[in-house]
């Protein structure tokens, strides 16, 4: 493996690594030891270094060949669809999500599915896995690859543990929450998500306008203004 590709590897497995051992398995006892903020705090750290050395060490990679036109027709609509997606699912996922840390799940297993929860109970989980899908699609280099599914694997390992701690800590409400929702989305339920579809597709707008400054490529509807 080149030695760029392989120092980008290494920075993924550590911040993929770091971010499910903290959020799960070694969250108990840091919190234990250094108490709420003091974990919060740790955690903070560790994943602003661990996703600093990842970006560092993506622009450090190679790119190499793409394994397809990423800019052909086809995979720029499919990737624009999922990035517009996977942004109403963020934004969406930002009110009142009970997978949150901090979240008061008292009387959730009266509650029938809301909103965007009708569709997945991991909205903004299953949102950064699209997008990371999205980057696969439009630019299949090996660097875009490695770091792409990286983050589907957290997003989809990360989902998957947090529905274990929830049902460990609070098993009667999340047991109930959970035969009331889904995991995969459930594209039958896109409509629920009402003008959440309008704001998304201004911020989706915005984002893609500013990605030629930040990344140096056009996306998105800006393609076309090439």
């Amino acid at each position: 493996m080149d030695q760029g590709l392989f120092q980008l590897a290494l920075a993924c497995g550590a911040f993929v690594g770091t971010h499910l051992a903290l959020s799960n398995p070694l969250r108990a006892v840091l919190v234990r030891g250094l108490g709420e903020r003091g974990f919060l705090a740790f955690y903070v750290l560790v994943s602003f270094a661990t996703l600093g050395w990842t970006i560092f060490a993506f622009h450090r990679a190679a790119a190499g060949w793409p394994l397809w036109d990423g800019t052909a027709p086809l995979p720029w609509l499919a990737a624009s669809i999922l990035t517009y997606a996977a942004m109403v699912l963020v934004i969406a996922s930002l009110g009142g999500n009970p997978a949150l840390p901090q979240a008061n799940l008292a009387g959730l297993s009266a509650r029938r599915p809301w909103g965007v929860f009708r569709v997945t109970r991991h909205p903004m989980m299953i949102g950064i896995a699209l997008w990371a899908a999205a980057h696969i699609i439009i630019a299949p280099t090996q660097r875009t690859i490695l770091l792409s599914l990286s983050l589907i694997l957290l997003a989809l390992a990360g989902s998957w543990l947090q529905d274990k701690r929830k049902l460990a800590r609070n098993g009667r409400e999340w047991s109930a929450w959970m035969a009331r929702t889904t995991f995969w989305p459930d594209l039958r339920q896109l409509g629920a998500l009402g003008t959440t579809w309008v704001v998304g597709l201004a911020l989706w707008l915005g984002a893609t306008a500013v990605h030629s400054y930040v990344a140096g490529v056009p996306a998105g509807v800006w393609v076309l203004a090439r």
